[in-house]
């Protein structure tokens, strides 16, 4: 699929994530955010097909930060690069209220972008 064929536009962000994988926190960095899923860097690798949560925070400019957001996921990809691992997940089915709080976080995204830079660059637009 290329990248104009996309479902949801990409936004190029960085902030922390936890994923958890049964009782095992792995801390990492997102690289881009979806309505889909997302893609992040992280210390250790997932496999493929495993069933995840992951915890997303939004931190705003005065340094204060959002309760965070746990997301069901699915680990799509994941592939070593240097000496970390990126990982791509894809969010699984949410309910009405993390559906809200998730467009929610994306609306927070999409306000920042249009402030620094022209709506229409999001990620895929930039790499085409």
């Amino acid at each position: 699929m290329s990248r104009s064929e996309r479902e949801h536009k990409r936004y190029a962000h960085e902030v922390a994530v936890t994923f958890r994988v049964g009782t095992t926190a792995i801390e990492g960095r997102t690289r881009n955010v979806s309505r889909g899923g997302l893609c992040a860097n992280v210390a250790d690798p997932i496999a493929m097909g495993t069933d995840i949560e992951i915890d997303i925070v939004l931190v705003f400019d005065d340094g204060m930060e959002s309760e965070a957001l746990r997301l069901p996921c699915r680990v799509a990809w994941c592939t070593t690069v240097d000496d970390t691992h990126q990982i791509g997940v894809a969010f699984r089915a949410l309910d009405k209220q993390r559906s809200e709080y998730l467009t929610m976080f994306l609306n927070f995204l999409d306000d920042q972008h249009g402030e620094t830079r022209p709506r229409e660059q999001s990620i895929d637009d930039r790499f085409r």
